[in-house]
């Protein structure tokens, strides 16, 4: 197999095209993609998802279920005494600054917007540590308001399949939006991400073991030999936990452990 060769005026409808096969092939390879945040409600998932920087999903999970049984609103969460605050944050990295966001988001929930997170990206962007990522993540998985979510994997990806050059994060969603219908952006995130996480890693990524390798520009940059690739799969597609405590019922491999269990 040899990589795809773009041709430098690949025609609009030829990139369109060829986007929006990427995301079917991936729409079969992972039928069950989702959030790999655990939540239970907005306030939930807004809060877990300030505290994934510069962490894993899997570590939020494990940390998430002292903080939401101690602090369950943002008026719990806006009274909270910083340095326990910050004690049960610390698992998550950088526990200091979080807590600061944490209390400063929820203090804003408690008196900008009577104690509910706002379903509207103009307004989840006026909270402390939320930018366009964090709303997007919250408005597509507690809203059903359609967004791409421009993570590390997402544009990582979607460079490496040339559907972009950009990588100012907000420029990267602009044009990777105006390649799909606005119904499959939600999902389209989810299935990048799943990918770049799975299979398509940033340093070696599994070609040999890669379904949608025949439309990858990029395949070879990886390990081609097929065997050797398998070894490289991770979270179900090598037979391990996934990052969630709590995954959706059709998630097909294992649940994570929780904190201190492995």
């Amino acid at each position: 197999m040899k990589a795809v060769k773009i041709p430098a005026s690949e025609s609009r409808t030829a990139l369109v095209r060829r986007a929006r096969r990427i995301n079917r092939e991936l729409a079969e390879v992972y039928p069950y993609a989702h959030t790999e945040l655990d939540f239970e409600n907005p306030f939930e998932l807004l809060i877990a998802t300030v505290l994934s920087a510069q962490t894993t999903d899997l570590r939020v999970n494990q940390t998430t279920p002292a903080l939401f049984a101690k602090y369950p609103t943002p008026e719990d969460m806006a009274a909270a005494d910083p340095e326990e605050l910050e004690q049960i944050l610390r698992p998550t990295g950088f526990f200091r600054a979080k807590a600061r966001s944490v209390l400063g988001l929820s203090a804003a929930l408690r008196d900008d917007f009577g104690g509910e997170v706002p379903g509207r990206l103009e307004d989840l962007v006026t909270l402390p540590g939320v930018g366009r990522k964090t709303a997007n993540v919250v408005l597509g998985n507690a809203f059903g308001v359609p967004g791409i979510t421009v993570d590390t994997h997402f544009g990582r990806l979607v460079r490496r399949w040339k559907l972009t050059a950009q990588q100012e994060p907000e420029k990267v969603e602009a044009e990777i939006c105006a390649l799909f219908p606005k119904s499959e952006w939600t999902m389209l995130s989810h299935r990048v991400v799943f990918h770049g996480r799975r299979i398509c890693h940033a340093r070696k990524p599994a070609c040999g073991a890669c379904p949608i390798a025949p439309l990858c520009p990029a395949y070879g940059e990886g390990e081609t030999d097929p065997e050797k690739a398998r070894k490289l799969l991770k979270y179900e597609k090598g037979g391990y936990p996934g990052q969630r405590l709590k995954p959706p019922a059709d998630y097909p491999g294992q649940p994570a452990p929780p904190l201190g269990a492995g």
